[in-house]
């Protein structure tokens, strides 16, 4: 840009109109070339191809972020050509991203919820680089809190399921959605039929544009809230959609984090359909699974069908009784400091509650929420999935993906099959997603 404006005026041509309108249409060029948003026609390169030399587009660039390698030239592509360095994905690339920027029906769909308003600043359309990265909260964040509560108050008046990012696996096209509300309005008990009736809208807007599978995240499947997605599959038997809330795979994804040579764990958070189907596959394999007594007769109610060799290895405990040698710990229930204290030096703390326990502990080491590597062959995830690493995924949503690949036809709502808790395990490894 210098080499233009220093020229000018060493010639006498300069201007300050002159300046101004350089710098701007350079900055609309660079804001185009990164905005992630494909408005270029695929055929204006088959009617015009020198074109192509030239003219660079956001798909272009876009390709030189994910690989670092190509596509370096802004604004002209010709220097590539010249020098080998263009990526030979760049005109498949071009037509993918057009086809998501028109309307093409996506294959998944993902539906998110924001956690908290520091973490809804974790987002392509405000910090680009900061989404980029795994959240974790910052002082810079603070200033813009008024802002977000002002949105989000917004929101909750006008506030619809919507689209929050793209990305493909092979031939799959992949989108993320968003429910513009937060963590704790899920606890709120007037706030659950606003919330319930958005996730409804949302999966008939996907079954009627075409979708294959839609997946629930988080809270989005609450007991309390759809019982785990079931309400849905009643309401409106006829879905074509396959609604999953994916958690098959992440009792999978916790259960294989647990050594082998472990015989005994303490659970909390056993009566939810999670809990449930994780308590059930240990005490089949003939591990102890110890729970505090307060949950004992809903528990006992639940396993009442259950052979009497799988419910002879529970036994209910208080967290004191646990904590004198138990160091395996599966948290399903939120734990404050002095419960935590309760674990002996040493414990490891694996987890699926939402959101994650503080790690109060220095002597105790704490595991992050289930999660899978997404395949080799993922192209143009933008960003990182809350605090986890990039191209990784929480276990619920790659659950829902295993159900896409393998083409299942069934509903993945309300209890667990643990029987399938091996079957989508192992569909995963196939599929290329890898544990964390």
């Amino acid at each position: 840009m210098g080499i233009v404006v220093i020229g000018s005026t060493v010639i006498g041509g300069a201007s300050v109109f002159n300046l101004y309108a350089y710098v701007l249409f350079f900055d609309c060029l660079r804001c185009y070339g990164h905005s992630g948003i494909e408005i270029v026609p695929v055929s204006i390169f088959k009617f015009f191809p020198l074109l192509r030399y030239f003219l660079y587009t956001p798909s272009y660039h876009a390709l030189h972020h994910e690989c670092q390698d190509c596509n370096f030239c802004l604004f002209m592509p010709f220097y590539d050509y010249f020098g080998n360095t263009v990526n030979p994905r760049t005109q498949d690339f071009h037509a993918e991203s057009r086809d998501k920027s028109t309307g093409r029906v996506p294959d998944f769909v993902f539906l998110l919820h924001a956690v908290d308003f520091t973490s809804a600043l974790h987002s392509l359309f405000v910090f680009r680089t900061f989404a980029s990265r795994p959240y974790a909260s910052s002082i810079f964040l603070i200033p813009f809190l008024p802002i977000v509560v002002l949105i989000a108050s917004g929101m909750l008046i006008w506030g619809t399921a919507f689209r929050y990012w793209n990305y493909y696996i092979r031939t799959y096209h992949i989108q993320v959605w968003l429910v513009p509300r937060f963590g704790f309005m899920y606890f709120l008990p007037f706030a659950r039929d606003n919330i319930n009736s958005l996730i409804e809208k949302a999966i008939l807007d996907a079954d009627k544009t075409g979708v294959k599978v839609f997946g629930l995240a988080a809270l989005n499947k609450n007991e309390a809230l759809n019982k785990g997605g079931s309400l849905f599959v009643a309401k409106h038997p006829n879905l074509r959609v396959r609604v999953c809330h994916g958690n098959t795979l992440t009792a999978a994804v916790i259960l294989k984090e647990i050594p082998i040579h472990v015989k005994e764990v303490f659970l909390t958070g056993a009566t939810s359909k999670l809990g449930r189907a994780i308590a059930l596959y240990l005490c089949r394999k003939g591990i102890r699974v110890l729970m505090l007594t307060e949950s004992r007769k809903r528990f006992e109610a639940i396993f009442a069908e259950a052979p009497s060799n799988v419910r002879n290895n529970l036994v209910h405990v208080t967290k004191h009784q646990a904590g004198k040698n138990c160091k395996t710990w599966i948290l399903g229930k939120w734990l404050t400091y002095w419960e935590q204290m309760f674990a002996p030096s040493g414990t490891h703390f694996h987890q699926f509650v939402v959101p994650p326990v503080v790690p109060f502990r220095r002597d105790c080491t704490y595991g992050k929420l289930a999660a899978m590597r997404l395949p080799d062959d993922v192209r143009g995830l933008p960003c990182c999935e809350y605090a986890l690493d990039r191209n990784v995924v929480h276990a619920c949503h790659a659950g829902g993906l295993v159900h896409l690949l393998e083409g299942w036809t069934h509903h993945e709502v309300g209890a667990l099959d643990v029987d399938r808790i091996d079957v989508v395990w192992n569909a995963a490894l196939k599929h290329g997603l890898l544990p964390v």
